[in-house]
C-alpha cells in the first residue's frame, strides 16, 4: 500500500507544484461546474465533473446578420431586477466539521438568483499546501455542504417555512434583514416567472468554483437563469511567497448573463498591522486588477459583435470580496475603549481601507456599503470574545491583533444596489463571516434560441463557437427535464 501511495505522490506531485510555481494561467484548467451536462465534446473528462471554460463567442453575442440559425425570443424583452447574495469568510485553515450549518448565510425568506461565496483559508497556510500539490479535500466539502443547503434545505425557496424567529441581540442576522426587506421588494424574481402562480422551490446549479491554495471561491445560480449563463472564465493572481505563490492574491470568475458581463474577485490580501502594511495591499490591489486576465481564443471582428471582457475592469458589474486584511491605524488603548462602548463610527475613522480609498491610493471609484457591524476578526476560536481583549489569552497560541474589519465587499457598476451589509456569528474559525445583498438589474433586449439543425445553420461560425451552441443546447434540456 505504501509502494502504491509513494508512486502516486511521485507521478502526480511534481506535475502539480510545476504548474503552481510557474503560475500556469488557470483560465486553461478545468474548474468544477455544473456546465457538464451529460455529453461533453472538449477536452475534460466528465468522472472528475470538470468543465473548461467554454470559448468566449456566446449566443447573445451573436450579430443578427449571422445568426440565420438562431430565431430571437421575444418573452423577455425588458429588464430583470434579480437578487444576488454575496457572502465571504476567512475559516482559518480548518475544513467543515459535521453537522456546520450554513444556514446563517444562506437561509432566505425571500428568493435569491445568483449566490456568489467566497473562503479564505480553506486549508492551512503551510509549507506544504503553499509549495506543494493542491489539496482539494476541503473545497469539496465546502461544495457539498453548499449544494445540500440550497438545494435540500430548501435554503432560498421563497416558499421555505424554516425561517427562525429574530435573536434578542443589539445586532440583527443577515436572514433577519432579508425577512424585513421582504414586503418593500418589488422586482421581478427569476426567469420569466408569471408573476400570477406561486413560484415553485428553486433549485441551484454550480456556474463554477477554483481554488488557489486557501482561496476558493464559487458561484451558484438558479436553474431557469443558469441557462442564459455564457463564458465562464477564471484566472488567478498570486501575491503570496516571493511574490507569486498563491497563499496570498485572487481567484475571479467572469461570466456573461443576458449580454450583461460580470466579474467576481475573491482575495486574500497581504496581513500584517505594522505601519506600511497598508500599502503593500495597495499593491496587491494594483497588481491583481493589472495580472487578472480572461483569456478567448476567438476574437470579434467587427463592432457587431462586442469583444468579451478581458480584464477585470471591462466588465458591466464587479463584485470584489475577502479577507482584505485592512487594519485599524489608532493606538491599542483608544481602540479598546472604542470597542467596549460598541462605537463603531468613530472607530471607522480609522480604518485604512477607507482612509487609503479617500486619498485615491486604492479602490477609486468603487462602492462599499455602510458599515454598522462590529469588527470581524480577530476572535477567540468558539467564543465571542476578541483575543486581544482577553487578559488570560496565551500570546504564544493566539495572535495579540487589534480588532479590525477585514472581510469586506465592494463593487462597481451601473444597475447595481446594495440592499444589506451586515456580518453572521458563526464561531467556527477567528473571523466572522460577512454578507451583502444586492438588486442587480440587466437588460434583456432579446434572448435567443437555437435551431436543431445547428451544423448547416452555423456554417461560418469558428467551431469552438459551434461547440459552445451545442453545449447550450444539451445544457438547456438537461435542466428542463431534471426539474420536471
Amino acid at each position: 500500500m505504501g509502494m502504491k501511495r509513494g508512486k502516486i505522490f511521485k507521478s502526480s506531485w511534481p506535475r502539480a507544484v510545476a504548474r503552481k510555481w510557474l503560475n500556469f494561467p488557470a483560465d486553461k484548467q478545468a474548474f468544477p461546474s455544473d456546465f457538464v451536462a451529460q455529453e461533453r465534446r472538449m477536452s475534460c473528462s466528465d468522472l472528475d465533473s470538470c468543465a473548461v471554460a467554454p470559448e468566449d463567442i456566446g449566443v447573445e453575442r451573436w450579430s443578427i446578420e449571422k445568426t440565420r440559425g438562431l430565431r430571437v425570443n421575444p418573452s423577455c424583452s425588458e429588464s430583470l431586477d434579480l437578487r444576488m447574495l454575496v457572502g465571504t469568510w476567512n475559516v482559518g485553515g480548518k475544513a467543515p466539521k459535521e453537522g456546520l450549518s450554513l444556514r446563517d448565510w444562506l437561509n432566505s425568506s425571500t428568493p435569491i438568483d445568483i449566490y456568489v461565496l467566497g473562503f479564505q483559508e480553506i486549508v492551512p497556510l503551510n509549507a506544504g499546501n503553499v509549495l506543494g500539490a493542491e489539496d482539494s479535500g476541503p473545497a469539496a466539502q465546502w461544495l457539498s455542504l453548499i449544494h445540500q443547503a440550497l438545494n435540500t434545505d430548501g435554503i432560498g425557496s421563497p416558499t421555505s417555512n424554516n425561517q427562525q424567529q429574530a435573536p434578542q441581540k443589539p445586532r440583527q442576522s443577515f436572514s433577519d434583514l432579508l425577512a424585513l426587506e421582504d414586503d418593500n421588494w418589488s422586482g421581478e424574481i427569476g426567469m420569466c416567472t408569471p408573476g400570477n402562480k406561486p413560484m415553485r422551490r428553486r433549485q441551484y446549479c454550480l456556474a463554477a468554483s477554483k481554488q488557489m491554495v486557501g482561496i476558493f471561491l464559487c458561484v451558484w445560480v438558479e436553474a431557469d437563469l443558469y441557462k442564459h449563463v455564457l463564458n465562464l472564465k477564471i484566472s488567478s493572481v498570486g501575491r503570496g511567497v516571493m511574490g507569486f505563490l498563491g497563499n496570498k492574491g485572487s481567484v475571479s470568475i467572469s461570466m456573461t448573463l443576458h449580454g450583461t458581463s460580470f466579474c467576481f474577485v475573491c482575495t486574500h490580501l497581504t496581513s500584517g498591522e505594522k505601519e506600511g502594511d497598508e500599502l503593500k495591499r495597495n499593491s496587491d490591489v494594483t497588481e491583481i486588477l493589472k495580472k487578472t486576465r480572461f483569456s478567448h481564443s476567438c476574437r470579434a471582428t467587427s463592432g457587431a459583435h462586442p469583444i468579451p471582457p478581458e480584464t477585470i475592469l471591462d466588465h458591466d458589474k464587479v463584485i470584489w470580496l475577502g479577507d482584505l486584511n485592512y487594519r485599524l491605524s489608532t493606538g491599542c488603548g483608544e481602540t479598546y475603549e472604542l470597542l467596549r462602548n460598541n462605537d463603531w463610527q468613530a472607530l471607522l475613522e480609522k480604518d485604512q481601507l477607507k482612509l487609503e480609498q479617500r486619498a485615491g491610493r486604492v479602490f477609486k471609484g468603487w462602492e462599499e456599503g455602510r458599515i454598522e457591524f462590529a469588527p470581524t476578526y480577530k476572535y477567540i476560536t468558539n467564543s465571542d470574545h476578541y483575543v486581544a481583549l482577553t487578559s488570560n489569552s496565551k500570546p504564544s497560541r493566539e495572535k495579540r491583533r487589534t480588532p479590525a474589519w477585514c472581510d469586506r465587499i465592494l463593487w462597481r457598476g451601473v444597475g447595481m444596489k446594495q440592499q444589506w451589509y451586515a456580518r453572521g456569528e458563526c464561531r467556527f474559525s477567528d473571523h466572522r463571516p460577512v454578507y451583502s445583498l444586492f438588486s442587480v438589474r440587466v437588460d434583456s433586449a432579446a434572448t435567443y434560441s437555437i435551431k436543431p439543425s445547428i451544423d448547416a445553420a452555423l456554417p461560418s461560425l469558428c467551431a469552438a463557437a459551434k461547440i459552445q451552441a451545442e453545449e447550450l443546447l444539451l445544457k438547456a434540456e438537461t435542466i428542463d427535464t431534471s426539474l420536471q
